[in-house]
């Protein structure tokens, strides 16, 4: 089913095709539990998230349309959505409304992310040699923001810079990751380049 849009899994989904749930679980299952992990601070919490999401999905809860964007990121609002209903049911009040704020960043910045980089984020290995080639202040703030799931106002206080900085180092971090993805890949006719 690799051929898949993942509109068109869902849609198999719907029809309760157990093999589109499995497609759509191998898809997504890594980048649903890195985001409930960033948001929960809980391997637990974030495994049990990760198995409601997806009977959520098996069970049509709030059903996907095109209209509501691209799928992943349709997901990942299902996915902070359920992180925080797990906190609240932990008792962890005072962590939602904090943690929610930094879900919407940490989501729109996946959102902005190449479709190639969220394939690249499956392979530890090559994301990591990338990460290594950026310079040391681009390295930081990635580091900050996709590992340690800090927001961009975060990334800015703890490192005293201003936050169109961040933004602005974020955003050459990942042209330069592109690059060397597109390298890895054999995509650029220059072989790989230097960051």
């Amino acid at each position: 089913m690799d051929n898949f849009t993942d509109a068109q899994l869902y849609d198999r989904l719907r029809s309760k095709d157990q093999s589109a749930l499995e497609e759509l679980y191998d898809r997504y299952e890594r980048l649903v539990y890195s985001f409930a992990y960033r948001m929960t601070q809980n391997a637990q919490l974030a495994e049990d998230t990760v198995q409601e999401v997806f009977i959520k999905l098996w069970k049509d809860h709030a059903p996907y349309t095109e209209d509501k964007g691209k799928f992943s990121s349709w997901l990942l609002t299902m996915t902070r959505n359920t992180s925080l209903d797990a906190l609240r049911k932990k008792g962890k009040q005072q962590e939602v409304g904090l943690l929610d704020k930094d879900a919407e960043q940490m989501k729109a910045s996946i959102d902005e992310l190449p479709e190639q980089m969220l394939e690249w984020k499956e392979k530890g290995t090559v994301l990591r040699k990338a990460i290594d080639r950026l310079k040391d202040d681009q390295r930081s703030i990635v580091e900050l923001f996709y590992f340690h799931g800090l927001s961009q106002e975060s990334i800015s206080t703890k490192l005293g810079i201003p936050l169109g900085t961040v933004k602005s180092r974020i955003r050459l971090a990942l042209q330069h990751l592109r690059k060397h993805l597109e390298s890895e890949r054999g995509m650029s006719p220059n072989g790989p380049s230097d960051v």
